[in-house]
């Protein structure tokens, strides 16, 4: 049985393949990312040399994710990371985005936590709805991108469905809230940056 407090150790070899030393096998990017959503620690190392290779394979997933059309990063702060390479800021980015992903990852929990305790405003009209839609963009923020389909929330089946026109205008207005929401963050951490 595998141990998974310690990372996956992956190796690289010369032929450029990735194999995984638990399992035995061969794996690809997407069995790695795969490895990542599902909560795993991976180390990935050359055979030969035994150096880390593992920052520059996350980054060649990420940057597939973004050329599929599953974007996630917006062009300015693609734009702002690059900038980000040079001068003082190339110090204080690293632990921004540490701070800002751990804040993002706390802030679910504690945010749902606080959303459904006694609150006044759950007796206003639209609180549940507004509810659901703040959880299911928290699952989607930090689900991660691809894999099994979309991380967005995935409504009843077809034949679920009594009144369709009404489902799809439902379903509609989740996903507008959700990208509002989503601009909303965005904006916030681009006000954080300056």
């Amino acid at each position: 049985m595998a141990d998974d407090t310690k990372p996956l150790l992956i190796k690289r070899y010369a032929s450029r393949r990735l194999y995984n030393t638990e399992t035995s096998d061969y794996v690809t990017l997407d069995d790695i990312a795969g490895f990542i959503r599902a909560g795993r620690e991976v180390k990935i190392v050359d055979l030969k040399s035994g150096d880390d290779l593992t920052r520059s394979y996350l980054l060649q997933i990420i940057a597939e994710h973004e050329t599929k059309g599953e974007s996630v990063l917006p062009l300015g702060v693609l734009t702002d990371l690059v900038r980000s390479y040079t001068g003082a800021a190339q110090s204080v980015v690293p632990d921004f985005l540490a701070s800002s992903f751990e804040m993002l990852r706390s802030g679910q929990s504690q945010m749902i936590e606080n959303m459904n305790s006694m609150n006044p405003m759950a007796q206003m009209p639209g609180f549940k709805a507004m509810r659901e839609q703040q959880a299911a963009f928290f699952k989607a923020m930090t689900s991660g991108v691809g894999g099994a389909g979309p991380a967005w929330p995935s409504g009843p089946a077809p034949e679920e469905m009594e009144d369709e026109p009404a489902a799809a205008a439902q379903s509609r207005e989740e996903l507008d809230a959700i990208r509002k929401q989503l601009a909303e963050m965005q904006a916030m951490l681009a006000k954080m940056n300056k």
